[in-house]
């Protein structure tokens, strides 16, 4: 692996990836092939949101290595399903190694999956949060330039709240914005640059 003057790791495969993609081979195939891919689907938005609202002040890699455990404790992020948990199933939750065990984190992901339904009679939460796409993308050139929000993440982070959503504040909407393609933060000079679609 080879450092750019941009702050990249040129891999074995001559590719290039930020640092945090370069060496966890979990983590490479996530930055590979999902991070930045669009993501609209109600099911799957939801999951991203719960799994982002986990990692607030932890590592995502934490969260991708436990996210099957989360899969198997929130019946696949099913909105339905999980809006019906009641504190017994927070007190199940909280003895559950393959989780990040939070009260505080639970809790929300039980909120917020009553929160995805009660949207739908406004359009759904996936036309909801897509309505925050910015008319333009950052593009980075090193990771001093990549910012942990935006003017779009404070509004959603607002938004959001607004409608009952909880652990959805302006960096962890940012990251979300990022990670389902909402915005593309790759390095000018990453492989993935521009792969999602969304932007050309």
């Amino acid at each position: 692996m080879t450092p750019s003057e941009n702050g990249t790791i040129i891999g074995d495969d001559g590719l290039a990836r930020p640092p945090w993609a370069s060496v966890d081979p979990l983590m490479r195939e996530y930055y590979d092939h999902e991070w930045g891919m669009p993501v609209r689907d109600e099911q799957g938005l939801y999951e991203r949101i719960s799994l982002e609202g986990f990692q607030a002040g932890l590592s995502w890699a934490t969260i991708l290595r436990k996210r099957e455990g989360f899969r198997s404790a929130f019946l696949d992020f099913h909105p339905e399903r999980v809006a019906v948990f009641t504190e017994a199933d927070v007190d199940r939750l909280m003895q559950d190694p393959g989780i990040v065990r939070n009260r505080l984190k639970i809790r929300a992901a039980i909120t917020n999956a009553k929160a995805t339904i009660a949207l739908r009679s406004e359009g759904g939460l996936v036309d909801f949060v897509w309505s925050f796409q910015p008319e333009s993308t950052p593009e980075p050139r090193t990771f001093a330039d990549v910012a942990t929000q935006s003017p779009e993440s404070i509004a959603l982070s607002k938004a959001l709240r607004k409608k009952g959503f909880a652990f959805v504040g302006p960096t962890t909407m940012y990251a979300l914005m990022e990670a389902i393609g909402m915005i593309d933060t790759h390095l000018l000079d990453s492989h993935r640059r521009g792969s999602s679609g969304v932007w050309q």
